[in-house]
């Protein structure tokens, strides 16, 4: 099998070479746990250089320009700095007349509208959707929204979730963690969680189930909905921590009938 190869010149010709594109601007993104359970939508005014219609991105009336006498066209300017004897340093940096552009144009000839700076500020609003899902750091990027240029950037937006109360994410799962008394971990609990989206959900153990500290109990898809598959869900995984005995002291009160000689506590199961 034969291959064909393209050979392109290097230099010389101007169509090979790759054109810069424009920086891209990054903002951070705030949101909470709910906004990516729920999904949200959020409007945002922001600023950005747009090429200025009058001049069409020229800066002058005439169109034409000058090459800045200060770097000779460069739009850069070399400094000596002397260190010691014997010892320079050499730095290059931009050309402060021309601001790195290497033209100059005459205070006559200055566009009006964008006083020779070739571009004007414009206000713009964009919709950022944040999608059921999405993960903290996850990219929302708008292309060709940044500063106006030959390729024009692209605006980013990071999402960067905030620490909920009581919820902790882990990829498509989520964690809670809920305190029992001994009573509740060897005669049985039921209590009520408040999710994430406002919904009540009944956690009670089985009948004759006896919880050890520190464990886990994993109630299928209660967890986060999955990027672009928001059907789909993930765990929610409830970690179960005991109540220490000067705790329940404080909450509990026992007669002393149901206390064993050297302070042990006996606990009776209700008949289920």
């Amino acid at each position: 099998m034969i291959s064909s190869l393209c050979l392109c010149s290097v230099g010389g010709s101007s169509r090979g070479r790759r054109q810069r594109k424009g920086e891209d601007v990054v903002h951070p993104l705030k949101v909470t746990l709910e906004d990516l359970y729920l999904g949200r939508s959020k409007k945002l005014s922001l600023s950005r250089n747009v090429i200025c219609s009058k001049c069409s991105g020229k800066g002058s009336k005439s169109g034409a320009s000058m090459k800045c006498s200060g770097c000779q066209g460069s739009g850069m300017k070399v400094s000596i700095r002397q260190l010691g004897p014997g010892m320079i340093q050499q730095m290059q940096h931009a050309c402060n007349e021309c601001r790195g552009t290497g033209e100059s144009i005459s205070d006559k000839d200055r566009c009006p509208q964008c006083k020779g700076e070739k571009v004007v500020p414009e206000k713009k609003v964009l919709e950022v959707v944040v999608e059921k899902g999405m993960q903290n750091n996850q990219k929302i990027t708008f292309p060709g929204e940044a500063d106006e240029a030959v390729f024009t950037g692209d605006i980013v937006f990071v999402l960067q979730q905030k620490e909920h109360p009581r919820f902790k994410r882990k990829g498509d799962d989520l964690f809670v963690e809920h305190t029992l008394s001994l009573t509740e971990a060897l005669c049985g609990f039921q209590f009520v969680i408040t999710h994430l989206d406002g919904r009540q959900l009944l956690i009670k153990s089985l009948p004759g189930e006896v919880v050890k500290p520190d464990s886990f109990k994993a109630v299928n898809d209660e967890g986060m909905p999955m990027y672009r598959k928001p059907f789909l869900k993930g765990k929610l995984y409830i970690h179960f921590t005991e109540m220490r005995r000067k705790q329940q002291a404080q909450n509990e009160a026992y007669d002393e009938d149901d206390e064993m000689p050297g302070g042990a506590q006996r606990v009776q199961c209700a008949q289920q």
